[in-house]
């Protein structure tokens, strides 16, 4: 037998981590050192110890990385990822300010973002929750309305977007994002139910990251389908705990541009090439902004997040 092995990371707490392996069989891990912690998603490298343990010994290159940052701390969310579902719904009322946080974490690293509207059937809220995301669909975000209780037209109207990739599922408490989970992975709650016993951390189940590989059932396969693999093969969700704050203190002034992308057309405009876009004679985004081309509270989300990297402390 192998004395080292690469597998994946499916679920992290703390510095414990779960890697599974090509052939479907799981250990339990831990870092060696205290930097460079891998996260779910990751692909390591482990050194076995024992008969379900191993330490961690490297990281194989990430394509991404997706995580917040403030002045206390970050939080990573996942590597490797190639879409972000952000659950936003009818009630209670999502907050615009982190969904375009987490829009521009994702665009600034190459990752996909779709919103889900949930809770439709809530009628009294659902038009006031249509304008407040259409403002987001206007800049290209597929938006993408649902009731996480109706099973099957859930299941029907996610499983095209979700087969062959791995997807991240973020959203605020109470968008219904641990119901859209269950709909679309049955056995998710048994699954990290055995992932927080292995760990001896029950009581921490909620604060844990984990991914589910979609199963067969989802896309009205079978187990024993052509498409089916030890690990999945049918693409992976990732469910990752509420937040309610999303800290971009790791970004730089580029990385948060990017984050903006209907800003693009108009910055190629400006009259100076390193145009901060915030004072400038000749700025085409202040002038497309003036003009209502640009919505002022993307406009003043961004000078916002600008503001906070440049009073962050810096060591």
């Amino acid at each position: 037998m192998p004395t080292q092995l690469r597998g994946r990371v499916i679920a992290a707490f703390g510095r414990h981590f779960t890697v599974e392996f090509p052939d479907g069989t799981q250990r339990q891990c831990y870092p060696r050192g205290k930097k460079g912690l891998a996260t779910v998603g990751d692909e390591v490298d482990i050194a076995i110890e024992g008969q379900k343990e191993g330490a961690i010994d490297a990281i194989v290159p990430r394509r991404n990385l997706l995580y917040r940052s403030d002045d206390m701390r970050s939080k990573q969310f996942a590597a490797n990822v190639d879409q972000l579902l952000i659950v936003v719904a009818t009630e209670p009322e999502f907050s615009q300010d982190l969904v375009g946080r987490a829009l521009a974490s994702a665009w600034s690293v190459g990752i996909s973002p779709v919103l889900l509207l949930n809770k439709v059937d809530r009628l009294p809220k659902l038009e006031h929750a249509r304008r407040r995301v259409a403002q987001l669909a206007s800049i290209g975000v597929p938006v993408i309305e649902l009731s996480a209780h109706d099973l099957d037209a859930t299941r029907a109207t996610l499983a095209p977007i979700l087969r062959g990739k791995t997807s991240i599922l973020l959203g605020q408490s109470a968008m219904g994002k641990s119901t859209l989970l269950n709909a679309l992975v049955p056995d998710a709650m048994a699954a990290t139910r055995e992932h927080s016993e292995a760990l001896n951390a029950g009581r921490h189940t909620t604060t844990t990251t984990r991914l589910y590989h979609l199963p067969p059932s989802l896309f009205g396969d079978t187990p024993e389908s052509p498409d089916a693999t030890p690990t999945g093969g049918y693409g992976d969700l990732i469910d990752s705990p509420g937040f309610q704050g999303f800290g971009l203190q790791h970004l730089s002034v580029e990385d948060i541009e990017r984050g903006f992308p209907e800003f693009a057309k108009y910055a190629e405009q400006c009259r100076f090439y390193n145009c901060t876009h915030r004072h400038e004679p000749g700025c085409a985004v202040l002038a497309a902004r003036d003009a209502g081309e640009i919505h002022a509270e993307r406009y003043t989300l961004f000078t916002r997040i600008l503001s906070e990297i440049e009073a962050a402390p810096k060591y």
